[in-house]
């Protein structure tokens, strides 16, 4: 094996190949990261039986074609070091030397036979606009769990109906619902899937390279219980699969009221800022306590001897005027997760959960994304 490729696009496709290494692997092949060199070019694969990456890189010079296996994260660590010239790779026996200027080093390599044959593809299912699939999964991401006691709560599902892929997250104390368009290769296409929203959010966000990603989905048969993404990366394209979280995700769409009894509009930069001022005396696992009424929206916490804050915003408020509190963490979350200048806070009563999203506004567009946050008084 011998090749000959550009410094930054191979540093990018080790660094996005070996993102997803375990930490602690169960067999010692499965920190490796695959280098195979053809004709075709060049492929970095990893696979940890769970998750697995493939980044092609068709502008590398291969000159003999062969494969090796060597530590992923050294190789990645070693690449980022790299001074900026063309990198040559060459396989030497039971060693891989790399050669960057003045630059060399020596890996040891791990036997290939031993490491594991990454998973086929799913059949295409569609494609969607690489910047928004991103974007909306950024803002599904933010209600996920983090907790893999309940790993059914770690994932994002995804809901297909026709053109339109639904995001659905939820850790119990909040749920976020964004929408967006999309192209499928059947145009009555119905399909769900629970993916592990850090691979997903991870997946998303690198590859916004190309215009286009596509989602491999397997309905049923061959392919069932792996969701695959395929998009541009610096080089080539990149390749991802990862296996779907067993359980029944939890029925959460009826949890957004129909009808409000309160709504308030507020500027979302005046809020976050307010937020973030007043939960400095809050103490933790207490809430920042808000008030709506007369035209204005009062932030308060902190409680007896200790530190106290108070803030009023201006706000358009429809409705009775009500007390509620939240923790102040999750209220920023959702409050930088909407992309609109406005909020609309949303409530049936002080003591139900409260809706967020973005006001529609003069375009009377109805906006993608919904956050529904439970009050903080109500969590023991």
């Amino acid at each position: 094996m011998k090749f000959r490729v550009e410094r930054d696009v191979l540093a990018d496709a080790v660094a996005w190949a070996a993102r997803s290494l375990p930490v602690r692997p169960s067999v010692p092949v499965l920190a490796g990261l695959l280098i195979q060199a053809s004709d075709e070019g060049l492929v970095l694969s990893t696979f940890d039986y769970e998750t697995s990456a493939r980044a092609t890189l068709t502008e590398a010079q291969v000159s003999d074609e062969g494969q090796a296996l060597v530590s992923g994260r050294l190789l990645a660590d070693i690449c980022r070091s790299l001074p900026a010239k063309p990198v040559e790779m060459v396989l030497e026996g039971p060693r891989v030397s790399l050669t960057c200027g003045s630059a060399r080093f020596s890996l040891q390599t791990m036997p290939v036979e031993d490491y594991p044959s990454l998973p086929d593809m799913p059949s295409a299912s569609g494609t969607v606009r690489s910047e928004h699939f991103a974007h909306a999964v950024a803002q599904a991401v933010t209600a996920a769990g983090r907790d893999d006691m309940l790993p059914v709560l770690t994932g994002v599902r995804i809901e297909i109906e026709g053109s339109t892929i639904a995001l659905l997250a939820t850790d119990r104390f909040r749920l976020s619902h964004v929408e967006l368009e999309w192209s499928p290769r059947t145009p009555d296409a119905s399909m769900a899937a629970l993916v592990p929203a850090k691979v997903l959010g991870d997946t998303a966000k690198s590859l916004t390279a190309g215009g286009e990603v596509t989602i491999a989905l397997a309905a049923s048969g061959s392919g069932e219980g792996i969701i695959g993404f395929e998009g541009a990366g610096p080089g080539g394209a990149r390749r991802t699969t990862t296996r779907l979280l067993d359980g029944e995700f939890p029925k959460v769409r009826n949890l957004f009221p129909s009808e409000h009894l309160t709504t308030a509009k507020v500027d979302k930069a005046d809020l976050v800022d307010s937020v973030k001022r007043v939960a400095l005396v809050a103490e933790r696992n207490t809430a920042v306590q808000l008030a709506f009424g007369e035209g204005q929206l009062t932030l308060d916490a902190g409680s007896g001897d200790e530190a106290q804050a108070s803030e009023s915003l201006h706000a358009e408020i429809d409705g009775d005027a009500l007390t509620t509190g939240f923790n102040p963490q999750f209220l920023l979350d959702g409050l930088t997760a909407i992309d609109q200048d406005v909020v609309e806070l949303a409530f049936t009563q002080a003591s139900k959960p409260m809706v967020m999203s973005g006001s529609a506004g003069e375009s009377g567009e109805e906006p993608s994304f919904r956050y529904l946050l439970m009050p903080r008084r109500l969590l023991s």
